[in-house]
């Protein structure tokens, strides 16, 4: 955050156009008057040795800040950000208070070349702690606004690189890649899988092809992408990561990302998907992933389960190139399957009807997978296959990772061969349902930070809309923001996770679309809205069977649906 303003300086100093004030800058407060009393008489804690060191750090930046920033007509801009730092730093609790204090990533690197280095704007979140995620969208979005002079100026688009190792390819033999939005000054990574299913077997694959290419090839992949979800570069949509690097890696070995296997003669497709990420990864170290602090490794649905794959291997590729000091992560959405009992059992005919048990089974084979050595030492020879199953890799990692699942997972539900065609659903296939929910919320007990909505849907953190799900009251972005910070407190001092900062999350209601803010849910006929009451009511729920069961009113149970409890 403070490399951006950083940046907004040095790059807008320069310029001697005015320009009127950024639009973001109308919704901060006032600045409160100036008070006339002396500053010694301010109260105790003021006349500590810390305050006083605190102003004079703070008149510095502001006589600095005066010179450049005004003669680029963005004096008011650095005003108010100097204001809200000032009240930051003028919180509450005097010398002896704990501060949570960060340092700019470019203040850090110029720390590191040089012999001695200061902080920039010591932070003490204390003082704003009740509102932290207002205080933190105000600064984001002056940031953003100063970066470089205008917002409008943010390169938005990723970028299309073709992997320099032509060797390593996409089913059809052309060349795999990734889309790159670099942000200079920034040490933190974020690198995306994408998903879209598999195919396991030679006509599969072939229908495969002709129906979906994008997902077998880069022929007809676009020059750039549009972030969106947790690769926006917009702080509105993004909270908390938007200022990373971020690195969008398309899906196109059809291998759940475990693949390593060439195309040949003997072999109509390749299968690479592991080895995609390995010569990303060496690519990127070029471009700047080397001076990374962090790396976050996410992914969506097949994509996610590719994480759950690959994050172990990433750090130790990492250190095995001479960058231990990189702290890895793993984000999996939407990639926590279960290997249950299908509703109705279906010969294996294609993607859609095949238990993923058996499938999996098959395509380890067909695309020569490959599954982390510690999970893959948990089970006999042949049986490498469960490792493709969150609940039972999740043990064997090392590395931290964040699993956001929807309980009534719309992919999970169309293996098992529940198909909610929009006629009401059978008894069976209710209870079904329902016991899906419980069986999913007992393997996730045990995971340390998960985020689990009671919603019928599919995938999440890179949809616009991912900002508005909760659980108990608290947003994805928020929980992963404190997972973020545990793992630095916890690095730092080896404390418990953060108070009034939860990264367990798993909701309780036993029916899809009890949470009031999952994703809406339309009647595929009329394309009307449903409200959780209509839409159970759509799917054949019995409410009066319903309230019996549960031994309430039948009233009082619609209640409980309409508040989502």
């Amino acid at each position: 955050m403070l490399a951006a303003w950083e940046r907004a300086a040095g790059s807008c100093a320069g310029s001697r156009a005015a320009k009127p004030a950024p639009a973001a800058l109308s919704s901060l407060p006032s600045p409160p008057a100036a008070d006339p009393r002396p500053r010694g008489r301010r109260g105790g804690a003021r006349r500590s040795a810390g305050g006083a060191a605190r102003r004079r750090g703070l008149a510095a930046a502001a006589a600095a800040a005066s010179g450049g920033w005004r003669r680029a007509a963005m004096g008011t801009a650095a005003v108010h950000l100097l204001l809200l730092l000032g009240l930051l730093n003028a919180g509450p609790g005097g010398e002896g208070r704990k501060g949570w204090r960060r340092r700019g990533p470019a203040a850090r690197e110029r720390g590191e070349a040089a012999a001695a280095a200061a902080e920039s704007f010591p932070l003490d979140f204390t003082a704003v702690e009740g509102n932290m995620d207002s205080f933190m969208a105000q600064v984001k979005s002056l940031a953003q606004s100063l970066y470089p002079c205008s917002a409008q100026a943010l390169p938005h688009d990723l970028r299309l690189h073709l992997l320099h190792n032509a060797s390593v390819t996409c089913n059809d033999g052309s060349p795999a890649g990734y889309y790159l939005k670099e942000s200079k000054g920034s040490r933190r990574w974020l690198l995306f899988l994408e998903g879209g299913w598999y195919c396991f077997n030679r006509e599969n694959c072939d229908t495969r092809y002709d129906t979906m290419r994008r997902l077998m090839s880069s022929r007809e992949w676009p020059a750039t992408r549009v972030g969106t979800g947790i690769l926006s570069s917009q702080p509105e949509e993004n909270p908390h990561w938007w200022n990373a690097n971020m690195v969008f890696i398309p899906y196109c070995s059809s291998d759940v990302w475990s693949g390593a296997s060439s195309k040949s003669e003997k072999n109509e497709y390749a299968f690479m998907g592991a080895l995609i990420i390995q010569e990303v990864i060496k690519e990127l170290v070029g471009k700047g992933l080397g001076a990374a602090k962090v790396l976050l490794l996410a992914g969506s649905s097949a994509g996610g389960t590719g994480v759950l794959l690959n994050v172990d291997r990433v750090a130790e590729q990492l250190e095995e190139m001479g960058y231990p000091g990189i702290q890895v992560r793993g984000l999996a959405d939407s990639g926590w399957f279960l290997d249950n009992k299908q509703y109705r059992r279906t010969d294996c005919i294609d993607t859609i009807t095949c238990a993923p048990t058996e499938a999996i089974r098959r395509g380890i084979r067909y695309w020569n997978g490959i599954v982390p050595e510690r999970c893959k030492l948990q089970f006999k020879e042949g049986e490498e296959w469960n490792c493709f199953f969150g609940y039972k890799i999740y043990p064997t990692l090392r590395c931290p990772v964040f699993v956001v699942q929807w309980l009534f997972d719309e992919a999970q539900l169309t293996v098992d061969n529940v198909h909610l065609t929009g006629q009401p659903v059978q008894e069976g296939q209710w209870l079904y349902i329902q016991n899906l929910g419980r069986e999913l919320r007992n393997t996730l007990k045990d995971v340390t930070a998960s985020f689990a909505p009671a919603c019928l849907s599919h995938e999440i953190i890179t949809r616009n809309h991912w900002t508005d799900i909760q659980v108990k009251g608290t947003s994805l972005p928020r929980a992963l923001h404190c997972w973020d910070r545990s793992l630095h407190e916890s690095n730092k001092n080896g404390k418990a996770p953060l108070k009034g900062c939860p990264i367990h999350l798993i909701d309780s209601c036993p029916w899809p679309h009890c949470n009031p803010s999952c994703p809406t849910i339309r009647d595929q006929f009329t394309g009307q809205e449903m409200n959780v009451i209509q839409f159970l009511m759509h799917m054949g729920f019995d409410v009066q069977k319903m309230a019996q069961q549960q031994g309430l009113e039948p009233s009082k149970l619609l209640g409980m649906l309409s508040s989502g409890n």
